[in-house]
C-alpha cells in the first residue's frame, strides 16, 4: 500500500467522522479508494466502533415500500424462495427455471423494488437462475424463515403481511403460481354425433408439500371467487387445481403462463 504522510490521513479520518463517503474523501485527497477504506476501518477499531452495514430494511427503518412488489416476492420466496441466514453469509434466492426469463427478470425486480440498497446478483446452474439478494434484513421482512424446510415447521402470515396480501391478492397469487405453480391443457374425448372428438381445456395446478402453504393459496382464492379443487396426481396429495372456465379466465387476466 502507498505510503501517506500523517496530515492527509488526519484530514482523511475528520472527513469521514462527518459521513463523507469513502469515495468522495479519496477523490478530495487524491488518494486510493482502498487506502480510505482501510483508515476508516482502523480509526473504528481504535474508537471501539462495530461496523453496521447499511440498511434500507423497511422493518428496521419504518421506511416506506413497495407493497405490490412485495407480496408478489413473498410469493415467490414460500414458493421457490429460501434465506440464508449466518455470521458472514446473509441473502435470499429464489430459484426460477432458466429458460423463463421474465420470471428472472421479475423476481430481480421485486427484490429491488422491496430493498433497493441490497446487490442483486445470478447464479447459474445447468437449467436454473438463482436470484439473490445479499442482506441480513431479509429475515426480516420474512420472519417465515426458520431452521429446516419450510414444509416441515409451521408457516403463517403475520398481521402486517396478511394486511399486505389482502390489499394485493392477485400479485401474492402471482408469485405463488410463479414459484410453483404452472399453466397447462389438458385434454379428453367426448362422443359428438355419434363421433368421439378430442376436446382441449386450459388448467391451472399449484403444488406445495406444505399444507400451510396450500392453505395460504386456497384461502386466498376464495377471496378472490376463484373455484378450485385438491387433486392427486401420480399419488401425490399436494396438488391444487384450478379448470373452471371463469376462474381459468380471471388466472389468465392476472397470471398468465410463466415466461
Amino acid at each position: 500500500m502507498e505510503q501517506h504522510n500523517s496530515s492527509i490521513r488526519a484530514q482523511a479520518v475528520a472527513l469521514m467522522r462527518q459521513g463523507i463517503p469513502n469515495r468522495i474523501v479519496a477523490e478530495q485527497l487524491n488518494i486510493p479508494r482502498g487506502t480510505v477504506g482501510w483508515w476508516r476501518s482502523e480509526d473504528r477499531r481504535a474508537r471501539g466502533e462495530a461496523y453496521e452495514q447499511p440498511t434500507d430494511c423497511p422493518r428496521c427503518t419504518g421506511r416506506e415500500f413497495d407493497q405490490v412488489a412485495y407480496a408478489y416476492l413473498l410469493g415467490l420466496y414460500l414458493g421457490d424462495g429460501h434465506i440464508v441466514s449466518k455470521r458472514k453469509q446473509h441473502h435470499l434466492s429464489i430459484f426460477c427455471n432458466a429458460t423463463q426469463t421474465g420470471l428472472i427478470a421479475a423476481a430481480a425486480e421485486a427484490m429491488r423494488k422491496v430493498m433497493p440498497l441490497p446487490s442483486v446478483k445470478q447464479r447459474y446452474t445447468p437449467g436454473c437462475v438463482e436470484v439473490k439478494s445479499y442482506t441480513k434484513h431479509w429475515t426480516c421482512m420474512f420472519p417465515q424463515h426458520g431452521p429446516g424446510k419450510k414444509h416441515e415447521r409451521a408457516i403463517a402470515l403475520e398481521p402486517w403481511q396478511q394486511d399486505i396480501v389482502d390489499a394485493h391478492l392477485w400479485e401474492f397469487i402471482r408469485g405463488l403460481i410463479h414459484s410453483d405453480g404452472c399453466r397447462i391443457t389438458n385434454w379428453t374425448t367426448r362422443m359428438v354425433a355419434g363421433e368421439r372428438k378430442r376436446y382441449e381445456y386450459p388448467r391451472y395446478f399449484f403444488t406445495n408439500v406444505s399444507d400451510d402453504i396450500r392453505r395460504l393459496y386456497t384461502d386466498t382464492l376464495d377471496k378472490l371467487g376463484i373455484e378450485w379443487t385438491h387433486c392427486t396426481r401420480n399419488g401425490n396429495p399436494y396438488n391444487i387445481s384450478v379448470a373452471k372456465k371463469a376462474s381459468v379466465a380471471l388466472l389468465d387476466t392476472h397470471v398468465g403462463p410463466k415466461h
